[in-house]
């Protein structure tokens, strides 16, 4: 669609929603949709459900559904597939895969959420396509769905007319960029203004996993010296190093992290840069060597230690195995296609 698109004939956005659906799936593209008709868009957000009854969401609130999916007569600009906790279910419900079917083939557009990515692919329409979805559930994707060709650090991917995207609040940054496609920058930033959101968000998912997995630690010493080797896990962190920034001994560093974080300065740092390196590996051509000075490790052979240690492969095997297959997007739409780490 045009970026310098017209104003005048509304856009049709179809939000799907089921019984324990995850309200900020559904929430934050509608807001985003919503907002745009602010500053120069024009679009018109309908939310349907299988029988075209209300449903309760897994907070336990009530959505209420606009009509059910059989009175949906007109092709959709942009299908809106949310996910839930229990996708493990819902990928199992042979009726919501036949709705996501049929809605699907009638949209210009068909983007997932968070672990709608699992709809997407149960119901077949994302065989042989690039996509993503929250990381905690990345691997378990590209296991049950092999055909699918998994981008585990990207925030949102469009391949064809099929967009996914990561963890709940990533569906803003997807309809952020889909508001770009069809009015332009200007419009989208001034959503993304209004909304107090990054109108490109920095990183991708691999800045949430390890760290996010550290208990919230009440000294703010200790959270800036984690959030420090998250963002360069490159530089020096050794102990000694991280105990002189911090102005701290090297004795209380240690203790710090052992009664805030469970774990020690290195196994932390070790963590991080496995991660780091998993995702280069994962999304880069860059050779080994690129990979271990960028993660900190130094050297291949440092960086092999670690992966046959952690990982019981190579970096080499590691890469053959997990490592995100298929064509680019088309060059005009790379700048909204995907969002990956950059450092």
């Amino acid at each position: 669609m045009n970026g310098n698109r017209p104003a005048t004939s509304p856009l049709t956005v179809t939000v799907l929603v089921f019984p324990g659906v995850r309200l900020l799936d559904v929430t934050g593209p509608v807001e985003v949709f919503a907002s745009a008709n602010e500053f120069g868009g024009h679009y018109r957000v309908q939310i349907v459900s299988e029988d075209g009854a209300d449903v309760i969401t897994s907070a336990g609130t009530r959505v209420s559904a606009d009509r059910c999916v059989y009175e949906v007569q007109e092709p959709s600009d942009v299908l809106v597939i949310p996910g839930g906790p229990e996708w493990e279910t819902l990928i199992k419900d042979d009726a919501l895969l036949d709705v996501v079917r049929r809605l699907s083939a009638a949209a210009r557009c068909t983007a997932s959420v968070c672990t709608g990515a699992f709809l997407l692919a149960a119901a077949g329409l994302l065989d042989r396509r690039r996509a993503t979805t929250h990381w905690r559930f990345t691997r378990q994707l590209a296991l049950r769905f092999p055909s699918v060709r998994i981008e585990p650090d990207a925030i949102f991917v469009t391949d064809g007319k099929m967009m996914t995207s990561a963890g709940v609040s990533s569906g803003i940054d997807l309809s952020l960029a889909l508001v770009e496609e069809h009015y332009g920058a200007e419009v989208a930033r001034a959503v993304a203004k209004d909304m107090i959101v990054f109108m490109q968000r920095p990183g991708g998912q691999s800045q949430f996993s390890v760290r996010s997995q550290i208990p919230h630690s009440r000294h703010e010493l200790l959270r800036s010296i984690l959030d420090a080797v998250v963002e360069n896990p490159g530089a020096n962190h050794s102990l000694a190093a991280m105990a002189r920034r911090a102005g701290v001994s090297v004795r209380h560093l240690t203790r710090l992290f052992h009664e805030e974080a469970g774990t020690t300065p290195a196994r932390y740092v070790e963590e991080v840069r496995m991660e780091a390196a998993q995702v280069l590996l994962e999304t880069g051509d860059d050779s080994t060597a690129v990979v271990a000075r960028r993660t900190g490790f130094g050297s291949s052979e440092s960086l092999r230690r670690a992966f046959v240690r952690h990982l019981g492969v190579t970096p080499g095997a590691f890469r053959t195995r997990f490592r995100t297959t298929g064509a680019r997007p088309e060059k005009a739409r790379e700048p909204v296609s995907s969002v990956r780490r950059t450092t």
